[in-house]
């Protein structure tokens, strides 16, 4: 049957290893599923990128940074890559974010008469307003717009964004849920207990009885990390922690000069989830997030979140059950919050186990099963067209 045949999958992506960010995040655990149950996939994707992952061979083209967003290329086709496509005979091109290599990749599948998938996950048009290009928003709307449309399946992380996108005029868009994997993202055991106090130390600066606040992730205009400060510091015995790195990162350094924040670096691996499982409360500012990944760990660690209320991460958080909400326009609530957590325990308790068992029910297997499911229904879709 149809329905149990392994596919042959081709990947077209801007991003890929050794970057480090939730859509890379969400292709490496794809690929580790693709490789579990059978499917043989390809990549084309950023030069650098290693030559396998997960049992997929790697093709790496390269091309220009983007202007407003440096860590995304865009990349170009080399010679050699349609007749590289044409010799594996993909069931299904699935196109992450078409942007450069993406538009090419969907030509592609066209000129093979292959079925396409194309998932939004970088919402560029409202990082343009963080950098200082917001007139090119309508531009990539339109633009995204007509390459998605082309796609017979479109795909998006989160209820917030499938809205806006149909809104947009996006066509033939469904919901691909997120989801992470607990066995490595749980609250600590007697074994990672010294590893996890380490940690602790460490983000705090070595004053481990202060009440710890981490943020994860890139830093970077459109993560709105600059306004914690004002928001947290006129607080005492507070420390703080901004896990990862970026365009901003050394920007950041100076406007927290003399507060208690400590800057680490990417963290990865045992690391990363000790800095989870270290921290009080964590922290996601940002409101240009099409899901906010790094929230779902943070709960699976234990960790409470304080977000804002916006886009992808209102899937996440049940306000005052899994989590805490502020308004984007108000950031001051968020060192209102961080002061009810430190003063009712009982609160940050119930958030904490709340917010950890709706992440152990956001199994990552079953959301890439559900991707498997939207490559057969492009499929079905693609034949039907034929048969017009």
């Amino acid at each position: 049957m149809d329905a149990e045949k392994p596919l042959r999958i081709a990947l077209f992506t801007e991003t890929f290893l050794p970057k480090v960010d939730g859509v890379v995040t969400i292709l490496c655990l794809m690929l580790r599923r693709m490789h579990e149950l059978g499917h043989k996939v390809l990549v084309f994707g950023p030069k650098g990128s290693p030559a396998e992952f997960e049992g997929a061979e790697v093709v790496g083209v390269h091309g220009p940074p983007l202007p407003f967003y440096p860590e995304l290329r865009l990349n170009l086709p080399r010679r050699g890559i349609g007749g590289r496509l044409r010799k594996f005979q993909p069931d299904v091109v699935h196109v992450v974010h078409p942007m450069m290599l993406g538009t090419f990749g969907m030509g592609y599948a066209r000129w093979l008469g292959a079925p396409t998938v194309a998932s939004f996950h970088t919402h560029l048009p409202r990082y343009a307003q963080h950098y200082g290009v917001g007139f090119l928003a309508p531009f990539l709307w339109w633009y995204s717009r007509t390459q998605h449309n082309r796609a017979h399946v479109n795909l998006c992380t989160s209820r917030a964004m499938r809205d806006e996108l149909r809104e947009q005029g996006f066509q033939r868009v469904r919901w691909w849920r997120r989801g992470i994997d607990t066995e490595r993202f749980c609250p600590g055991t007697p074994a990672t207990q010294a590893r996890d106090a380490a940690m602790r130390q460490r983000l705090t600066g070595g004053n481990p009885d202060t009440f710890l606040v981490v943020n994860v992730g890139r830093q970077a205009p459109e993560k709105g990390l600059m306004r914690l400060r004002d928001n947290i510091f006129p607080q005492e015995g507070v420390s703080l922690a901004l896990v990862g790195d970026g365009p901003s990162h050394e920007q950041l350094q100076s406007h927290y000069a003399h507060t208690p924040t400590v800057f680490p670096g990417y963290l990865q691996g045992d690391d990363l989830i000790a800095a989870y499982r270290a921290a009080d409360a964590f922290v996601f500012p940002s409101t240009t997030e099409t899901f906010g990944l790094v929230a779902l760990e943070a709960m699976a660690c234990g960790a409470p979140v304080i977000a804002a209320r916006t886009g992808g991460v209102l899937d996440t958080i049940e306000d005052g059950k899994t989590g805490l909400f502020f308004e984007p326009e108000q950031p001051a609530q968020i060192g209102e919050l961080i002061c009810k957590l430190r003063t009712q325990p009982d609160l940050r308790a119930k958030l904490a186990a709340n917010g950890l068992a709706h992440a152990q029910s956001r199994s990552w297997r079953s959301t890439m099963d559900q991707l498997v499911d939207y490559y057969r229904v492009a499929m079905r879709m693609h034949r039907m067209e034929n048969l017009a």
